[in-house]
Order: structure tokens, then sequence, then C-alpha cells
């Protein structure tokens, strides 16, 4: 699984509880929209996504991973915390909870040695999009293929 480069930095410093929030979810669905079209045009298509309520505070999605030619698929979600875009999102593989050390209870994906530094270090300017792109999917890329080793996932 390779990533597009998300390249779009987001430009309005809004969370949910600011006046701004519309503005800031604007860049980030144009952020979002952007990322997947190009990884569709590059036949690089791994992330499925969308609002869980109206305040788009709650997503979520569908991500999936191909190993030795068997695609493997998960329900993916997440929150946006209170403090965003400071504070970055956690994203839950609800269905993996418990199959590698490499994730917190509830299956939200260890992000705190590489991407929390590196959110911290450039919000607001990070969205959604960079979640994706710099927690999902290198964590997707690390952990799915030796939880399939190890046989914790199977294909059905």
């Amino acid at each position: 699984m390779q990533a597009q480069s998300a390249s779009t930095q987001i430009t309005i410093s809004a969370g949910p509880r600011d006046p701004q929030w519309i503005d800031r979810l604007k860049e980030e669905y144009t952020a979002l929209i952007n990322y997947i079209k190009n990884n569709k045009s590059e036949d690089n298509d791994w992330v499925k996504l969308e609002p869980a309520n109206k305040e788009c505070t709650n997503w979520k999605g569908k991500c999936w991973v191909v190993h030795n030619l068997i695609r493997y698929e998960f329900d993916f979600q997440f929150e946006i915390p209170p403090t965003y875009p400071l504070a970055p999102i956690e994203i839950e593989i609800p269905s993996l909870d418990g199959l590698t050390p490499k994730m917190y209870r509830g299956g939200k994906i260890c992000i705190d040695i590489h991407f929390a530094p590196l959110w911290q270090k450039n919000a607001p300017k990070f969205g959604i999009v960079h979640a994706l792109q710099l927690a999902l999917a290198p964590w997707l890329a690390a952990e799915i293929p030796v939880l399939i080793e190890e046989g914790k996932i199977k294909k059905d």
C-alpha cells in the first residue's frame, strides 16, 4: 500500500467547538476528495470515509490491504477530539482490538511514537487526510501482514 502524498495543508485552525468549524470542514472535504481522487487515478484506492453524524465530529469508513493477492477489508472509525486540530485523531479498528501490542483498548491504532509528534509539529495544518495517509496507511502496511502471517487474521 502506497499512499498518494497529502500535499494539501489546512489553513483554518478551528475545531468542532469553534465558529469556523464549517469553514475548516470545507477544507477537510476538499483535501479528502483530492486525496481519494488521486489514489483512484493511480490505481491505489484503499479507503472510503464518510461522516457518521451531522456535525462531522464522528467518522466511519472502510480500509483495505492486499496481501499475497488477497484483499483484507476493515471497518474503522474515529472521533474528532474537542481540542482538534491541536490534538491528533485517534483511529480505531474495532475488529482488530487485542490482536497486536501496537493497538490500544477499543482498537485504537498506536500513533505515539511516529505520528503524534509529527502531528504536534504540523498542527493545525494537518487534517483528516493526513491522519489517513500518515497514521492509518503505514500502520496497516506494517501490522496487517504480520497479523496474517501469525494466523490472527484469516480471510473468510
